[in-house]
């Protein structure tokens, strides 16, 4: 390891054994996603002070490996001592959703996105494909909307 990286060592994870593997991993070892929940603990932070620290941190692994537990301290005690400087907070990220508006071009199931002309490969989940179809049918006056738009007789 490095003294001088500002980042955190990255964590050591088991390879999962695969049927395509034919049980035999490729190599044993690979890098992770961050540090276990228990390797975290094992240090003596918590989870939030691990993430304010720039410690990425996978709260669905479970197993705890001695060498990430040993790397770990090794890297708080030389922030501890002022060696290196702490990486940026990793905390997770928000992720915005919008409420459904209830809309009816949404078109959510299959029959109403085929129903509302949705199913087309370019304008897939697209309202403004709808709304240039229908005005090229207002145009040509094909169907219902030869007799029922704005303003017409």
């Amino acid at each position: 390891m490095s003294e001088a990286s500002p980042r955190p060592p990255p964590p050591i994870v088991k390879v999962p054994l695969l049927r395509r593997f034919g049980g035999v991993p490729p190599k044993p070892y690979r890098v992770g996603r961050g540090y276990s929940v228990g390797e975290i603990q094992a240090v003596g932070l918590t989870v939030k002070e691990a993430r304010l620290l720039g410690i990425y941190v996978d709260e669905r692994r479970k197993t705890v490996h001695e060498e990430n537990v040993k790397r770990l301290a090794e890297w708080l005690d030389a922030v501890k001592r002022g060696e290196v400087e702490p990486a940026p907070p990793t905390l997770p990220k928000r992720i915005v959703v919008k409420p459904d508006r209830g809309r009816v071009f949404k078109g959510k199931t299959m029959a109403g996105r085929r129903m509302r002309g949705l199913l087309s490969l370019k304008y897939r989940y697209t309202h403004h494909y709808k709304w240039g179809r229908k005005q090229r049918e207002r145009e040509l006056r094909k169907r219902h909307e030869a007799t029922r738009h704005k303003g017409g007789h």
